[in-house]
C-alpha cells in the first residue's frame, strides 16, 4: 500500500465532505433561518453527536484498531473474525440500550442540556421530539466506526473516508425536497440525520463482505480480546472528553467578552478545520493501522521510520498553511465571509482570531500524528495524562491572554494553539524516551530546505497581496480571482523552492504495513 496515495484518497474525500458541510449549513440556514425550530434541532442533534464523538469514533477506534491489528498479525483469520463478531455484538447491544434510554429520557436530557427551553413549552416539546428522532443516529454511527476500523486495518481507506459525505448529502436533499411533506418542516432534519447514519452503514457492509469480515451475532462479553478493548476504551473516552470540555470552557470565556466574540472564533475555527481535517485527521487515519501492525510484529525500526515519515510530511504541509493563514487572513476572510451582515469590522476581528490560531496549527495537527504512536502501542493513558495537563494549561493561558495581555477573543484562539504545541512536544518527548521514535538521518538538511521554501512563500504572498484595506473595499469577483492567483502563486513558489533546494515528492513515497 502506497501511504502517500492513501493520504491523497482520504484527504480528497475529507475535502469533499467539508465542502458539502458548507453547502449543508447554507441550505439549512436558507430553509429554516435561525429561529426556534433551528435552535431545537441544534440542541437535539448535539446530544447524539456528542455521544458519538465520546464513545463511537475516536475512543472506540483508538482502543479497537490496535487490538484488531494484533489479532490480524498473530491470531489468524478465524480468531480475527471471531473478535469482530463479538465486539460488534456487544457494541450493538450496549448502543441499542443507550439509544432506547435516550429516547425514553429525552425530556430529562433537554432539561439538563438546555434548561432555558423549559420556559417555552412549544420549543421544549419540539426539541424533545427531535431528540427522540435523532437518537438512533448513535447506534448507526457506532457500527460505522467499527466497520471503518476494520476496513482501515485492511488498508481499505476510500469507503470509510467517503461515508461522511452521505450524511451531508442526506441533510441537503431532505432539506431541499422533503421538508414540505412534513407538518413541522424542521422534523425533516431529524430524519435526515437517521437516514444519513443508515446510508453510511449500508455503504460499508458490502466492503466488509468483500474482505470476509461482515459481523455475525456472537454474544461473548467475557472474551479476552473484548475485555482488553473495553479496558482501553475507558481512558480513551476520558481523552476524547477533554477536548469537548476545553471547547465548552472556551465558550464560557467567550460569552463574557464583547458581542460577536463567539462568532468571530467560530468562523476562524471553520477555516482552521480544513487543514486539520485534510492533513491531521487523514494522516492519523492511515498511520494508526500501519503503526499498530508494525508494533504487533515487533518491527521497531520500521515503526520509528514510519513515525519519522509522518512528522516530516506534516511539517512540510502544515508550516506553509500556518504561514499562509497568518499572511492571507484578510484576503481569505473578506472573500469567503464579507457579505450581507458580515462587515469589514467582523473581518478584522475574525482575522485576529485566525492569526492566533495559525500560531498553533502545526501543533494541533502534530498531535494527531504523534498520538497514534501511543495508541498503536496500546498505551492510551499517556496521551490522556498529557491531554489533562494541556486542558489545565489552556485555561491558565486563557486567563493570562484575556485578562493579563487583553488579547480579547484572540487570546482564546492563541491559548488553544500554544497549548497544542506543548501537547505535541510532550508526546514527542514521550515517544523519544520510550525509544519508540528515533529520528532518521537528514533532519538538518530537511529543515534548511523547509526554511528556503517558507521564505519563498512569504515573499510571494507579500509581493502579491497588497494592503489589507484594499481587500475590504474590493468587489466580490475581484477578490475571488486575486485570492485564487495568490494561493496558486504561493503554492507554486513554495514547491518550486523546495524542488530547487533538492526536495522531491518521490522522497515521501512509502509503503504501509
Amino acid at each position: 500500500m502506497n501511504l502517500l496515495k492513501a493520504l491523497a484518497t482520504v484527504s480528497s474525500m475529507t475535502l469533499l465532505s467539508r465542502i458539502l458541510g458548507f453547502v449543508r449549513d447554507f441550505v439549512i440556514a436558507r430553509a429554516f433561518g435561525a429561529g426556534i425550530a433551528t435552535d431545537a434541532f441544534v440542541v437535539a442533534f448535539r446530544l447524539p453527536n456528542l455521544l458519538r464523538r465520546l464513545f463511537a469514533e475516536g475512543a472506540f477506534s483508538q482502543a479497537f484498531v490496535p487490538i484488531l491489528a494484533e489479532y490480524k498479525n498473530k491470531r489468524g483469520d478465524t480468531e480475527t473474525h471471531q473478535l469482530v463478531n463479538r465486539v460488534a455484538t456487544l457494541l450493538f447491544a450496549i448502543l441499542f440500550c443507550v439509544t432506547l434510554l435516550g429516547v425514553l429520557a429525552a425530556p430529562a436530557l433537554i432539561y439538563v442540556s438546555a434548561p432555558g427551553f423549559s420556559s417555552d413549552p412549544d420549543k421544549f416539546a419540539l426539541t424533545v421530539e427531535l431528540t427522540r428522532i435523532c437518537f438512533p443516529y448513535i447506534l448507526c454511527m457506532s457500527l460505522v466506526a467499527l466497520s471503518a476500523g476494520v476496513l482501515n486495518t485492511w488498508n481499505r481507506f476510500a469507503v470509510p473516508a467517503f461515508t461522511p459525505v452521505l450524511l451531508n448529502l442526506s441533510f441537503i436533499v431532505m432539506a431541499l425536497f422533503a421538508a414540505p411533506w412534513f407538518a413541522q418542516p424542521i422534523m425533516v432534519l431529524g430524519w435526515a440525520a437517521v437516514l444519513g447514519g443508515v446510508l453510511q452503514l449500508s455503504i460499508q457492509l458490502p466492503a466488509l463482505t468483500r474482505i470476509g469480515l461482515l459481523p455475525r451475532w456472537d454474544w461473548a462479553p467475557a472474551d479476552a480480546g473484548v475485555r482488553r478493548i473495553l479496558k482501553l476504551m475507558a481512558p480513551a473516552v476520558l481523552g476524547v472528553s477533554i477536548s469537548q470540555v476545553s471547547l465548552l470552557i472556551n465558550t464560557v470565556f467567550a460569552s463574557f467578552l464583547v458581542t460577536g466574540s463567539v462568532s468571530w472564533l467560530y468562523y476562524a475555527d471553520r477555516l482552521m478545520e480544513f487543514p486539520s481535517g485534510l492533513l491531521g485527521a487523514a494522516l492519523g487515519t492511515i498511520l494508526l493501522p500501519s503503526l499498530a501492525k508494525l508494533h504487533a510484529s515487533d518491527m521497531r525500526a520500521e515503526f520509528s521510520a514510519l513515525l519519522d515519515w509522518g512528522i516530516r510530511l506534516t511539517l512540510m504541509l502544515t508550516l506553509p498553511c500556518a504561514l499562509a493563514f497568518a499572511m492571507l487572513s484578510v484576503p481569505l476572510l473578506s472573500t469567503l465571509f464579507q457579505h450581507g451582515a458580515f462587515t469589514a469590522d467582523d473581518v478584522m476581528q475574525t482575522r485576529n482570531a485566525l492569526i492566533a490560531y495559525s500560531v498553533g496549527l502545526t501543533g494541533i495537527i502534530m498531535v494527531k500524528i504523534l498520538a497514534p504512536g501511543f495508541y498503536a502501542r496500546q498505551d492510551i493513558r499517556t496521551p490522556v495524562r498529557i491531554g489533562v495537563m494541556t486542558l489545565l494549561l489552556t485555561q491558565a493561558l486563557n486567563v493570562l491572554f484575556i485578562y493579563g495581555f487583553h488579547f480579547a477573543h484572540a487570546g482564546l484562539a492563541l491559548s488553544i494553539g500554544v497549548a497544542a504545541c506543548f501537547n505535541a512536544g510532550f508526546l514527542l518527548v514521550g515517544l523519544l524516551k520510550r525509544e519508540a521514535y528515533v529520528p532518521q538521518p537528514g533532519w538538518t538538511v530537511f529543515g534548511l530546505r523547509l526554511c528556503v521554501g517558507l521564505c519563498a512563500l512569504a515573499l510571494a504572498l507579500w509581493c502579491g497581496m497588497g494592503s489589507e484595506a484594499a481587500w475590504l473595499s474590493m468587489g466580490k469577483i475581484e477578490r475571488l480571482w486575486r485570492l485564487s492567483a495568490l494561493v496558486g502563486g504561493g503554492i507554486a513558489a513554495y514547491f518550486a523552492a523546495l524542488w530547487l533546494a533538492g526536495l522531491r515528492i518521490a522522497d515521501f513515497k512509502r509503503r504501509g504495513a
